[in-house]
């Protein structure tokens, strides 16, 4: 039997602007934990959803071949069937359903025609057992904290008779402890035969367990790394995550207005009720008149609960201490429409989903943040709507046939564009873009940084959140890094490189 349980070949994988993978070649050898990284958008979960045939064969191309056999998967049931696993990093658990039921999901215990219930339970405890997992196989999802609900997920592959398992950042919301448990049992399971492809961003995690580290960068392989005899270290690793020079493709401000202080946050720290942790802790930063601040971090780091907790939408989030400041006065948002009131905007990172209300036109999505602003008496005048957001896809650009069309047909970087359409015309003092660039072409990323420079030239203050971190060199003043809730450091715009950026991302001495 080979030593390469896997081996990926030349695979591409493309979406409408983006070519997500180049020519990607992966090789797993049988019985070892392959820790694959990258940069956010590198190509990582993309790869694992080809491998899972979450990507279906056909959408892309080249060969996935396991165990010794090429695959053709359209589906994740046919992957399953094979042997392999995947686990993202959002449990696909049902809360209301025990603990026995959601291992057995989709493959459960039959004898006849009915579920055989004792049989159930029998083998829910074997596997809670082999993930060292105490609790009751009747036990509702619910009621288990995050810890132990990646556990059961581990404990539903295993029942699937995994070969090959796959976890996504299967630390990321997990405490230290939790995330210490995980591993020891990720090595457990090596020692039994499993083989296991982890993608995460805690480079100290991956060196602490990893025997081979493959790193992507912008959809192409880079290196395989072989870490069985401790070589392989944070500081190389980042090298080659992020070893390439800088593209020019952010406009330039043509002059920088930055004045004085306009918003701070002191010695912010928030909980999340629903995990029971902390999340952010002693955030402090601030922000000036007519300047960009870039917020970077990896996935997990608290940057988009940073920009919610400030907003006010915070639905399972306790503030637990800390102030904001603006203009010199203290205030407190206790919801998104105080926070609007004010003169702070958010954009979130899911246009579609938290956005944009896509079966409405331009118009209505233009327009609704700030309705009072088109009161005639108590009746929303409608020919000043559609003066107000004629003159807004002007200015912006927004390719569209009229006012009237649908948002849901227009192009990623012109719903973009609604959005921002949409914040400009609340007239806010700070705005908050979190990935305002996410899922939209090169051309269109242009006029959005080109929009932002305008801005700002006007006086408004942004706060970027951007996993990008070309972007975010490229258009901000100063930098804060965040890493696991904290604000691991400060850098100009200027003295920041990808190599800095990286470290303290990772919060890592590099060498």
């Amino acid at each position: 039997m080979s030593d390469i349980i896997l081996e990926m070949r030349n695979i591409s994988k493309s979406f409408p602007g983006v070519k997500a993978l180049d020519n990607v070649n992966f090789n797993v050898k049988r019985g070892e934990i392959h820790c694959l990284v990258g940069e956010n958008g590198a190509g990582k979960s993309t790869l694992m959803k080809v491998l899972s045939g979450i990507h279906r064969y056909g959408s892309y191309q080249g060969d996935v071949v396991f165990n010794g056999e090429v695959m053709r998967f359209h589906s994740i049931r046919e992957s399953e069937n094979a042997g392999i696993s995947i686990i993202n990093q959002e449990l696909a658990l049902v809360p209301e359903l025990s603990v026995a039921e959601n291992i057995f999901f989709g493959h459960e215990i039959m004898k006849g025609r009915l579920i055989d219930w004792n049989e159930t339970m029998v083998q829910a405890e074997k596997y809670l057992k082999q993930v060292r997992l105490n609790v009751s196989p009747s036990t509702p999802i619910r009621e288990l904290r995050v810890g132990s609900q990646q556990l059961v997920e581990i404990a539903k592959s295993l029942s699937k008779h995994a070969k090959l398992m796959i976890l996504d950042e299967p630390t990321s919301s997990l405490n230290e402890e939790d995330s210490a448990n995980l591993l020891n049992l990720l090595r457990e399971l090596k020692q039994q035969g499993v083989t296991i492809i982890m993608i995460s961003h805690r480079l100290k995690e991956v060196v602490q367990i990893a025997d081979t580290v493959t790193v992507l960068r912008d959809g192409s392989t880079i290196c395989s790394l072989d870490a069985t005899e401790g070589g392989v270290t944070e500081g190389q690793i980042i090298r080659y995550m992020v070893g390439r020079d800088m593209a020019k493709i952010y406009p330039e401000r043509k002059e920088k207005n930055i004045g004085d202080v306009i918003f701070s946050v002191k010695n912010w720290s928030v909980q999340d009720q629903k995990l029971n942790r902390e999340i952010l802790h002693n955030v402090n930063l601030e922000v000036r008149r007519g300047e960009i601040v870039g917020l970077a971090g990896l996935m997990g780091a608290g940057r988009t609960e940073l920009a919610l907790s400030i907003f006010g939408n915070t639905p399972g989030y306790r503030i637990t201490s800390g102030e904001l400041v603006m203009d010199g006065e203290r205030v407190r948002f206790d919801s998104p429409r105080q926070a609007i009131k004010h003169g702070v905007a958010y954009a979130t990172e899911d246009r579609k989903k938290n956005g944009l209300i896509l079966i409405q036109n331009i118009k209505f999505n233009t327009t609704f943040a700030n309705l009072e602003a088109l009161l005639r008496g108590r009746v929303i005048s409608e020919n000043e709507e559609v003066v107000q957001a004629n003159k807004l896809k002007d200015s912006i650009d927004i390719k569209a046939t009229s006012v009237q069309q649908t948002v849901l047909n227009l192009s990623g970087g012109n719903q973009q564009k609604v959005v921002l359409a949409k914040w400009i015309f609340a007239h806010p003092r700070l705005m908050i873009l979190d990935e305002p660039t996410r899922g939209i072409d090169v051309g269109a990323k242009y006029e959005i940084y080109s929009l932002m420079n305008e801005m700002v030239s006007q006086g408004m203050s942004i706060i970027m959140i951007s996993s990008e971190l070309l972007e975010v060199i490229g258009m901000s003043d100063r930098i804060y890094v965040m890493c696991e809730g904290r604000i691991t450091g400060e850098v100009s715009g200027a003295d920041a490189t990808e190599h800095n950026i990286m470290q303290l991302a990772t919060d890592t001495e590099v060498v």
